[in-house]
């Protein structure tokens, strides 16, 4: 085994302690499953089933081929064993590629108002380590909390993007917000940190959604090579364009022979420093700044009227600009406190009047110095004394005079 692969282990078994301890409040003799499908990553689930099993919880792990689709659709393809079991489990970790949220096993398990489940799709070792291992879980979830009770509170949202997002909606004070990532005292499902989710007043959706990050489902798309527009009316996607992959996302849709797979179903906000675009939905939805957009079934956690769908889809939107109430909380893709708001405004003006009366940022110095020595022994003195010899020293000239003879 090579050695930067030892460090890799180690760093999967350090996010996986994190992520039972601190996420999933792993509790000793509680029951919990473990599921993966045969695209997981079995370095994740291992680290991540033994330090269960450390903390005291009683852990069991199933494996089973990756399903045709997600949700409701992959239902057709599940073992009857996996929803048995997952109805007697305290907690479910799902690792599956193609995620078991809203099929019916799971729904089965939800409805015992007793399971609690924990979506991490897809995850691989290197995700694991950057968005768990590496991130500072006590600092991001107040973060995450000051957010949600930001967008809890506003009731008229606009959302904007370089690549032409222009949608505004309303909310509803009354349902619920989500701030992701730590399992609380009660079922339900629960997400990777790193995320702030809820479902707006539906028919008030109205304008353009362009995804310019990623789509997944179907998995023939991913990362996009070309924006991905669409037109919203009262909710509804109503038309999908841009290249090959609106195309195929559009025919994808339609495939389903359900009108509700148009639906917009919920709104994210992704807040997670580790993530990045790597085209696995799970990370690409946290990606720093992004707002992200369900399309298809909603789960009746959002409490709203789209209701379900036999898919579901995600999207996202990089760089966005949002503005809640008319006031701008995410500026292309960077967040703007409230309370820093008048700090931003006071140094935009002094760098703004600085250019503009020396020409210049900053006055006295260049924006950017690279300081560097140079030292170089034997020298050709000819060369030197023909053609810069205001560089020769003393030193120079008697340097094989002083040192070698």
């Amino acid at each position: 085994m090579q050695l930067s692969q030892i460090n890799t282990d180690f760093q999967v078994s350090s996010a996986a302690l994190k992520l039972v301890r601190d996420m999933a409040k792993v509790t000793r003799d509680q029951e919990i499953l473990i599921y993966a499908d045969s695209e997981s990553d079995a370095l994740v689930v291992g680290e991540t089933a033994k330090a269960a099993h450390n903390q005291g919880a009683r852990v069991a792990v199933m494996w089973y081929p990756t399903p045709r689709g997600v949700g409701e659709e992959a239902t057709q393809d599940l073992p009857s064993s996996l929803g048995a079991a997952m109805i007697k489990a305290d907690l479910l970790i799902e690792f599956s590629g193609n995620y078991l949220l809203y099929s019916r096993p799971w729904e089965e398990a939800m409805k015992t108002n007793r399971v609690k489940y924990l979506c991490l799709t897809g995850m691989t070792r290197d995700m694991m380590v950057r968005c768990i291992g590496k991130a500072d879980v006590p600092t991001l979830i107040e973060f995450q909390e000051r957010l949600t009770e930001m967008a809890s509170r506003a009731k008229n949202v606009k959302v904007t993007n370089p690549s032409g997002t222009a949608i505004s909606f309303e909310n509803d004070q009354r349902r619920p917000y989500f701030s992701e990532g730590v399992i609380k005292d009660r079922p339900g499902d629960y997400m990777l940190i790193g995320q702030v989710d809820w479902a707006p007043v539906e028919e008030s959706l109205n304008g353009t959604i362009v995804f310019d990050g990623s789509i997944w489902p179907p998995e023939e798309i991913g990362v996009l090579r070309n924006p991905v527009s669409l037109k919203v009316s009262n909710g509804v996607a109503r038309e999908i364009e841009g290249g090959a992959e609106a195309v195929f996302c559009r025919k994808w849709l339609q495939s389903f022979n359900d009108p509700n797979m148009f639906n917009v179903a919920h709104i994210s906000f992704g807040c997670n420093p580790g993530a990045k675009l790597t085209g696995q939905i799970l990370e690409d939805e946290r990606i720093w700044g992004c707002v992200e957009w369900g399309l298809g079934h909603q789960g009746s956690s959002f409490k709203g009227k789209a209701g379900p769908a036999i898919s579901h889809t995600d999207g996202i939107c990089l760089n966005a600009s949002v503005w809640l109430d008319d006031e701008e909380i995410l500026k292309d893709g960077s967040f703007v406190p409230k309370e820093y708001a008048e700090l931003v405004k006071a140094v935009k003006a002094f760098l703004r009047y600085v250019h503009e009366k020396y020409g210049r940022l900053p006055k006295y110095s260049n924006a950017m110095y690279f300081p560097a020595l140079l030292q170089a022994h034997h020298i050709d003195l000819g060369y030197y004394t023909k053609y810069f010899p205001e560089y020769l020293t003393e030193a120079d000239k008697r340097h094989m005079e002083t040192w070698h003879q």
